[in-house]
């Protein structure tokens, strides 16, 4: 029997599921990791990405705040935020995938405050909108699909590196291949199988859903627009 049969018949027992530190147990709590770390990057990355595209100012630091949170491994970030007194365990991994959700929704805060039409905006002054309005009733709504696809990038980002929370402790779908690797390839050889499954899975309904979402929220002319960009950059490429 193959690896990958093992796997099957590993995910097709009903114990494995229900058992406590099952799939279901472990799937709980990788959502409630993940789901955690995305909303506390939010609270963080959105009112910085948005007051810093209103005031048109500090694109250098997007950036670098960027490209140097992405350089930063995984591993090496959790395991030093386990060595402090937070110690090991989901907060230190919350905090930790923290940092990777920030960058692409940092990016996109930022960016969707920038690409508001400027002739837009002076429409807004001539009406007599003072800066706050002008940002919470114009440059807000407009920038809603950025903000839906940075959500989704760092979405989709958390849950698949929350796999790695089981190194530390934090508990989640990475459990499952941690375990199936201390019992040894050779006879958990289908759970580890079935565990990247799990996580590849997920990720990838994760991945779906905030498609989905994305598309909803953006106007069907934006939706035009930024299609007949991608058009133009591809003809460009060629």
């Amino acid at each position: 029997m193959t690896l990958f049969q093992q796997a099957i018949q590993w995910l097709n027992d009903p114990l494995n599921w229900t058992n406590p530190g099952g799939i279901f147990d472990r799937l709980v709590e990788h959502l409630r990791i993940s789901a955690a770390a995305v909303l506390l990057g939010c609270l963080i990355a959105w009112p910085l990405g948005l007051w810093l595209g209103h005031r048109r100012r500090g694109g250098g630091a997007v950036i670098t705040v960027s490209n140097v949170t992405l350089a930063v491994p995984t591993l090496s970030l959790l395991t030093l935020i386990s060595l402090t007194a937070l110690g090991i365990g989901q907060t230190a991994v919350i905090l930790a995938l923290t940092v990777f959700a920030i960058p692409p929704l940092l990016a996109n805060a930022y960016t969707g405050l920038r690409e508001v039409d400027p002739q837009v905006r002076d429409a807004a002054r001539g009406m007599g909108l003072s800066g706050w309005q002008m940002l919470w009733r114009v440059e807000l709504p407009l920038s809603v699909p950025y903000l839906a696809a940075g959500f989704r990038t760092a979405a989709v980002q958390v849950v698949a590196t929350a796999a790695l929370a089981a190194l530390v402790a934090g508990g989640g779908l990475g459990e499952i291949i941690s375990e199936g690797f201390g019992l040894g390839i050779n006879v958990a050889g289908g759970q580890i199988i079935a565990g990247g499954l799990l996580v590849a899975g997920l990720a990838l309904l994760v991945e779906g859903t905030f498609a989905v979402v994305e598309r909803l929220v953006t106007p069907r002319p934006l939706r035009r627009a930024r299609g007949m960009r991608r058009a133009g950059a591809t003809a460009a490429n060629v």
